[in-house]
């Protein structure tokens, strides 16, 4: 998390039309896949809002409130607003809201060709004018399980997957729709609407000139395309009066679609919302849905701030309060405040990780907010029709039964190992009352993790977050300490926590014993100088002596320099090859690529990266293609010699390449060696993180948490 300064002016008062926000933090709109079947607010929704209510965020955008429910459905475990029978839900989720000083807003929605829940009830999905699917790459490089959960309405009997343009009728029913549904959201105790006018929905659709080819009063122009909008604020201002406040989502631009919302287009569109009677501008963008790798592109950018010139351009041309969304920083936001280019930074992500982000702001601790690492596990959830979950909080999505209580029986807890999984481990014991010693056998924390945070910097923020969590909290860590049965005799403890990373089984391949076959275990010693037995039979001596001046110059001890620093040296050779193609080859195949290594990425199977999250997959996947790596896949290593590498493909071909470094990224394995000379001593022993289960953060943090709240 970067240095904040005061950020009065994030966290000064807001408006947007006669709502007063108490702070200019927004909870972005999602779909979370919270809400019950049946389309109602239940506990699990209302407590995950009501947490981040609690944890001081100005105003809460509920995302995607299906205005015509089932119809127009896009996810089964959606918000409906349909019907009066939703109200009483509605109105006791408001009211929980609102009894922590938040506001809460409902974004209204109708999916039109993304409604994918219209498939098997046997529904024809609304689109302005004739479409054609093509479904593009973004089944792509899925395993046979998420094809399986994304695909499965589509194979029910009766389902239906044609679009169905829509007539004047329908879309005169449509519009008063939404004006039934804000009518029932202002009934609920709801503050505002947001009308969802962007990301492929239908409103969008029919803005967009890629996908809308009427010709009569809603297609052609910019003003007829935006008709829909405009009729649609006018319908819902006309029901629910002119003091209530409106405002509307926009895409600010689609990116890699041909003949898409141009910003130009959007910069007209919001004053013609204006016109309409919309009070402020959500801006947002969104990206080719044909192509997996625009996902993180647009709505989910990856890239920090992606979308401010979007809010700001809308801003000056429309001459109102814009919302601005996409990957920004507290100090980021309060600038961009302060500098006129937006008046609300949307936060949603970052709240899914930390809900007590505006209150940890607020009480000038940043260094507590848990960090967003951008991993788009949350996301990835949703496309396999599951509900959210967040790699670095394990709470999120189950406040409703995971809470961190106090123990009535305080025990002493002996954790193993300071990787995610053990500082994890270590802090919710802690938090809980437990006498807690974490023992790190080298001379820092961080495991694999650390290893991780040199290929990525949002890996080095959880690093960071957990380590200074470690040290504010009564845990006594012992780092240089190698945890033995006899030091566990010395310690005595009730419980014992391992969480010493997982086991590696090399390939049975010829060579692959040589010293410049490397696995990440060696390349971790490498780089921090950790394993001194290592260093020496794989470094050369210039090597050795180029490691041992960073490591006295105090280098490894910061993150960024050591990165800056791989970009002068490594200790791999020019051309370096790598075999499997799983998380760890993918990223470090495009990290060295990026250090001017000749590379080559050698993977036995079709898939590549499978471990990521979807959306985190096609961009890494992505990157890789654009990279200059040699991808090599259904392809398997014969053998390894001193200069060369032999594989051969599933068709035969045989090929050798030329070689100085071969980093093995496959063999992870579980490693229960220790438990099982502890478990002989007769302590109550628990496996968490690779040593149990190899599913790196997420199931670290998971595991680690679930293990620290049952002692």
């Amino acid at each position: 998390m970067a240095q904040h300064g005061s950020l009065t002016h994030l966290l000064s008062p807001g408006r947007i039309g006669s709502l007063e926000i108490r702070n200019r933090i927004i909870m972005a709109p999602m779909g979370e896949n919270l809400p019950e079947l049946d389309g109602f607010m239940g506990e699990r929704f209302q407590q995950f809002y009501e947490e981040r209510a609690r944890g001081g965020v100005g105003l809460i955008i509920v995302g995607v409130a299906s205005v015509a429910y089932p119809e127009g459905q896009c996810n089964a475990n959606q918000v409906a607003v349909s019907d009066d029978k939703f109200i009483p839900a509605m109105k006791q989720f408001t009211e929980r809201i609102h009894a922590h000083g938040a506001k809460v807003a409902l974004q209204l929605q109708h999916a039109g060709k993304v409604a994918r829940m219209d498939i098997p009830a046997g529904r024809a999905r609304m689109v302005p004018s004739e479409y054609n699917n093509d479904i593009g790459d973004i089944l792509d490089n899925l395993t046979h399980d998420e094809l399986m959960a994304m695909s499965s309405d589509f194979m029910k009997e009766g389902a239906v997957m044609a679009y169905h343009p829509m007539t004047i009728e329908e879309i005169q029913t449509l519009v008063a729709r939404f004006a039934d549904a804000a009518d029932r959201a202002k009934r609920s105790g709801f503050d505002g609407i947001e009308i969802h006018g962007g990301h492929g929905y239908i409103i969008s659709s029919f803005i967009s000139p890629s996908t809308n080819k009427r010709q009569d009063e809603y297609g052609g122009s910019l003003e007829n395309r935006a008709r829909l909008l405009t009729d649609v604020i006018k319908a819902v201002r006309a029901r629910v009066g002119d003091d209530f406040p409106i405002w509307c989502r926009l895409d600010g631009k689609e990116i890699l679609v041909d003949g898409g919302i141009t910003e130009d287009d959007a910069r007209k569109t919001a004053v013609l919302a204006k016109t309409a009677g919309a009070e402020a501008i959500d801006v947002s963008a969104y990206g080719n849905p044909k192509i997996g790798a625009a996902f993180t592109v647009a709505p989910l950018v990856q890239k920090p701030g992606g979308f401010i010139d979007l809010a700001e351009g809308i801003r000056k041309s429309a001459q109102m309060p814009v919302i601005a969304v996409g990957r920004i920083e507290p100090d980021v936001g309060d600038r961009i405040i302060r500098e006129g280019k937006a008046d609300f930074i949307g936060i949603a992500r970052q709240l899914i990780a930390d809900p007590e982000l505006p209150s940890k702001l607020i009480a000038a601790h940043p260094e507590d907010i848990r960090p967003c690492i951008c991993c788009y596990n949350c996301v990835g959830e949703i496309f396999l029709n599951r509900p959210l979950i967040c790699a670095v909080n394990a709470v999120a999505g189950k406040e409703y039964d995971t809470k961190i209580e106090k123990t009535e029986s305080r025990k002493r807890v002996l954790v193993v190992g300071g990787g995610p999984a053990g500082m994890e481990s270590a802090r919710i014991a802690a938090l809980r009352g437990h006498d807690v010693i974490l023992c790190e056998k080298s001379n820092r924390l961080g495991g694999t993790l650390y290893f991780a945070s040199i290929l990525s910097d949002d890996n080095e923020k959880l690093l960071d977050w957990l380590t200074i969590q470690a040290k504010k909290l009564p845990i006594d860590v012992r780092l240089n300490t190698e945890v033995t049965p006899d030091v566990v005799n010395d310690i005595r403890p009730d419980v014992v926590v391992l969480a010493v990373g997982a086991g590696r089984k090399r390939p049975d391949v010829h060579g692959v014993d040589l010293p410049h076959v490397l696995d990440g275990d060696d390349l971790r010693a490498m780089m921090t100088g950790s394993d001194k037995k290592v260093i020496q039979e794989k470094l050369s001596l210039v090597q050795r002596t180029m490691l041992g001046i960073g490591m006295k110059s105090g280098i490894a001890n910061s993150l960024p320099r050591v990165r800056e620093l791989t970009k002068l040296w490594m200790p791999v050779g020019k051309n370096v090859a790598i075999i499997g193609g799983g998380l760890v080859g993918v990223e470090l195949a495009v990290f060295l690529d990026e250090r001017k290594r000749n590379v080559t990425l050698i993977e036995e199977g079709k898939g590549l990266a499978t471990e990521l999250a979807i959306p985190k997959r096609w961009h890494a996947v992505n990157e890789l293609h654009e990279s200059k790596v040699r991808v090599m896949t259904q392809t398997q290593v014969e053998s390894i010699g001193k200069k060369e590498i032999s594989c051969v493909s599933q068709d035969g071909q045989k090929t050798t390449l030329p070689v100085d470094t071969v980093v093995i990224a496959k063999g992870v394995q579980e490693n229960r060696s220790l438990a099982e000379r502890l478990e002989a001593l007769g302590c109550q022993v628990h496996l968490v993180g690779d040593c149990s289960s190899v599913e790196y953060i997420k199931g670290a943090i998971r595991e680690g948490f679930d293990v620290g709240s049952s002692i």
